[in-house]
């Protein structure tokens, strides 16, 4: 079979969720193109040679632009099987059907892939019937993902020291899944509260064929790092043994670095140059409405703890929801300054109104159901509108501040002062109080250079249309 393999949106990463299918695809002979629309131009000669052409789609933003993609491709070529896999697949799987995609994969999607792949090498003119599970949570053994064909890394996602060195950042999972049902998280309506490890020699393997290629730094894509702390710790302790030079970032829970907190000299002195956290909120009645498992109080303890370990954290939020107020989000404002945390914050993080998709635990809520309009299936969400205007009006404005301070190249303490001024504008505070340097940390941190974050609507303007990409590589955060 002549496969193609699209990925139009995965954080500014090397594509995770192309490399490891690719593997399994060619260790059974097929023929395999990997396309990452984010940092190539889209080929037509590949497109119309396939026999199979999958979308990857582990996000919304992904999902948005590979549906924008599909009369395009049936133009093309019309003869081709259409799959969508991902975890945005299934939840979609009424309006892609409708779209004319002919198998839908999520969950642990490489197996399904390879046996649809082998069907349609049988019966390549027969009708075909799904016969793989729309979601599958069966332990795979997973194999050495296979990222030849791909774009170098230097196309990728740089790790900004705070000395303005730039590192070749490679990405990789350890596992997948999540045992925790946050109410607004995309990974829950798929798993369920289960995850799923990737064999720590595949891992290893992985992270060396990266740093062959030039990786000085390592991602990990994982939802939580600390979902198997056992797993996770003794992959990161065998890498740091065999590449000492090497760095890497994290993602976990305010509720696990609390858990375990044991393990965060660990993380420390292996080499972990920052930990992201999905904080959110830091009003305690969303995080409620979240089901977060996690507090205030518990966040402002990690901020201190890692600080007196001398680790970096990088905390994300959604700070626009139907429960926030002018007030709340002064707040939260307040307590990013007021803990030295304005260079931690990426200044997008400030300006992200909360996506409610299809499937969203968000909708247990009567409130939520209630609150929201039909679901549109153009824009993959069921919409809301704050019954403040004024909040959405200012998340607006946060927008517009935020792109106009990246094209200015502001810094982040720089960005987050005027935020600081329009959110006191709204609040009708004539004159607030400055964020000063002893408040407001000057001294840059570590961060990826493209944003890292989920769980929100995108931005207007960060819509291109992946279809008049040209030869010249754009960077992701165009799509975000």
């Amino acid at each position: 079979m002549n496969i193609v393999l699209i990925s139009t949106y995965e954080l500014g990463r090397q594509p995770f969720g192309l490399a490891s299918p690719a593997a399994w695809l060619r260790a059974r002979g097929h023929e395999v193109s990997c396309l990452d629309l984010t940092r190539e131009a889209f080929d037509e000669a590949v497109i119309r040679a396939a026999d199979l052409i999958a979308f990857y789609v582990p996000m919304h933003t992904a999902t948005r632009l590979a549906a924008g993609l599909i009369d395009r491709v049936r133009e093309m070529n019309p003869r081709a099987h259409l799959c969508f896999y991902g975890l945005y697949a299934p939840v979609n799987e009424e309006y892609l059907r409708g779209l004319g995609v002919g198998t839908i994969l999520g969950g642990e999607f490489e197996e399904g892939l390879a046996n649809l792949a082998a069907r349609l090498d049988k019966a390549p003119n027969d009708p075909l019937l799904q016969q793989e599970p729309v979601v599958s949570l069966a332990r795979q053994k997973f194999i050495v993902p296979d990222r030849a064909g791909m774009p170098d890394l230097e196309k990728y996602a740089r790790v900004i020291m705070p000395n303005g060195e730039k590192r070749v950042a490679g990405s990789t999972e350890a596992t997948r899944g999540c045992k925790h049902l946050c109410r607004h998280c995309p990974i829950v309506p798929v798993y369920n509260g289960v995850f799923r490890v990737v064999d720590r020699d595949i891992v290893l393997e992985d992270i060396r064929q990266q740093v062959a290629a030039g990786a000085q730094h390592i991602t990990f894509g994982d939802p939580d790092f600390f979902n198997g702390p056992t797993h996770s710790l003794s992959i990161v302790e065998a890498m740091h043994r065999e590449f000492p030079q090497l760095s890497y970032d994290v993602t976990i829970k305010i509720e696990h670095l609390r858990k375990h907190d044991a393990h965060l000299v660990t993380l420390r002195d292996t080499g972990c140059l920052f930990v992201i956290s999905a904080v959110e909120s830091v009003d305690d009645s969303v995080l409620e409405k979240f089901d977060k498992g996690h507090t205030r109080t518990d966040f402002l303890a990690v901020v201190g703890r890692f600080r007196e370990l001398g680790m970096t954290l990088l905390p994300t939020f959604v700070p626009f929801t139907p429960w926030t107020t002018v007030e709340s989000n002064i707040d939260l404002l307040d307590v990013i300054a007021r803990e030295n945390l304005c260079e931690n914050v990426a200044p997008i993080q400030l300006a992200i109104r909360l996506l409610i998709p299809a499937g969203s635990r968000l909708l247990d809520l009567p409130d939520v159901r209630n609150m929201v309009g039909p679901f549109d299936s153009a824009a993959l969400v069921f919409p809301w509108k704050h019954e403040d205007a004024r909040v959405d009006a200012l998340a607006r404005a946060i927008s517009e501040i935020v792109q106009r301070g990246d094209f200015l190249k502001l810094s982040r303490t720089e960005i987050f002062s005027h935020i600081w001024r329009a959110a006191n504008a709204v609040a009708g505070i004539a004159k607030p109080h400055e964020v000063k340097s002893s408040t407001a940390r000057s001294t840059p941190v570590p961060f990826l250079d493209e944003p890292w974050y989920c769980c929100a609507e995108p931005m207007d303007q960060q819509f291109v249309s992946i279809g008049k990409v040209n030869a010249a590589p754009a960077k992701a955060d165009q799509f975000v």
